[in-house]
């Protein structure tokens, strides 16, 4: 039976690697060879799962939206990683990663942000853990995600700036590459989604894999089955769907859905859609799905979403869309939005814009009323408020 797990090699399909220069080289092998072997001992998997329960506060609700499932005609589920401490799914994986990077000797820690949430979550373990931290986010970022760069200062951690290109996750991301390079003896490179060189991609989703454990539990309690019927989940580079899937990656009876940002629309210029405008290409050392002109130049994404806008996608989630295993489904700027406004308005939760293009998959694709269907609920709303005043003219 096709497995949708990465392989010995660190591929998914066609898609993972480790297209390294060859500074990066020690660094990336130093964890390949070690991560497994250390991320499965005794005495790590102890401290990791005591700090999930003591310090991040899991296992996170499945929680019954009763008023949504009424309108949309099914049975639904949020996996309520908004409820994480620091506001969202992050902290799953840096909490990991933390623990990884000090049984590796490492005395500095680097992290890439998009919306803010992973450099919160990477500036919060390294408070907890007493490491010199640098956060490396877009110009662009930094001034729409004021709270969580306020969070990271406050936390302790220094916020640079990406000022090249789209000001963006994918320069911030080049940014603190190019600092790993420059410092690859005592530093590790926490980086926050399930993208880059092998073994990043396998590693954060087994981190994060605990959404999918924790699920199969919980639904066990709640429906009598282990299994949900579908699985929602948003996705820029893919953590948190990552997650959500992981469990159920080889069980094709669950229907897994991937939301992706379409921005202003998939053919306006201005959108993210990875799976409809993208071709196979390398990113970030990893082959993956890649938006790019006709001779390669990367294509800038666009999202009103900070989270979202990557013009790739993890190489898991290539394979899950190339070989037909997820269905891809893309939603607008609009789309996201009005979402995130019924979900506060039926069920008192405000979600990150970023989870709200997971719920706007209700208005396009209908469900069965005997059918379950968990969505994750990726992050809270908080660090979007302005946005979501500015959008609605709330004041």
């Amino acid at each position: 039976m096709q497995s949708y797990h990465v392989d010995e090699n660190g591929f998914y399909g066609e898609f993972g690697g480790a297209y390294i220069p060859e500074m990066l080289y020690p660094n990336v092998e130093e964890l390949r060879t070690s991560y497994l072997e250390i991320m499965y001992s005794e005495d790590f998997q102890e401290e990791f799962r005591n700090l999930l329960r003591d310090y991040v506060g899991r296992p996170t609700p499945l929680y019954y939206a009763k008023r949504l499932s009424e309108r949309f005609g099914c049975k639904i589920y949020l996996k309520r990683e908004d409820l994480c401490h620091t506001g969202a799914h992050k902290v799953n994986n840096t909490i990991g990663q933390i623990l990884l990077a000090k049984k590796l000797g490492k005395k500095r820690i680097i992290a890439e942000t998009g919306a803010g949430q992973h450099g919160v979550a990477t500036a919060t373990v390294c408070a907890l853990m007493g490491l010199p931290c640098v956060v490396y986010m877009g110009e662009v970022d930094i001034a729409r995600q004021a709270p969580n760069v306020a969070r990271m200062k406050m936390l302790g951690a220094e916020v640079r700036a990406a000022v090249s290109g789209s000001r963006t996750l994918k320069d911030a991301t080049n940014e603190a590459i190019r600092d790993w390079i420059n410092n690859p003896v005592d530093t590790h490179y926490i980086i926050g989604s399930v993208v880059g060189p092998h073994p990043y991609p396998d590693m954060v989703a087994r981190f994060q894999a605990v959404i999918s454990e924790e699920i199969q539990l919980q639904l066990e309690e709640a429906e009598g089955r282990p299994a949900p019927d579908y699985l929602i989940a948003c996705v820029g580079g893919g953590s948190n769907a990552a997650g959500t899937y992981y469990h159920y990656l080889d069980q094709p009876e669950v229907g897994i859905i991937a939301v992706e940002a379409a921005g202003k629309g998939i053919d306006t210029g201005a959108s993210a859609a990875t799976s409809a405008l993208g071709k196979v290409g390398v990113i970030h050392a990893s082959k993956t799905l890649l938006m790019q002109t006709q001779d390669g130049q990367i294509t800038e994404p666009y999202s009103i979403s900070a989270g979202l806008d990557y013009p790739g996608v993890g190489p898991m989630h290539a394979n899950l869309y190339t070989s037909g295993r997820a269905e891809f489904i893309s939603i607008t700027d609009d789309e996201a939005m009005l979402a995130g406004r019924q979900l506060a308005e039926l069920e008192g939760i405000i979600p990150a814009i970023e989870t709200s293009h997971a719920f706007a998959v209700l208005e396009k694709r209908p469900f069965k009323p005997e059918e379950v269907v968990v969505i994750n609920l990726s992050g809270r709303g908080d660090k979007d408020l302005q946005t979501y005043i500015d959008y609605f003219k709330l004041t």
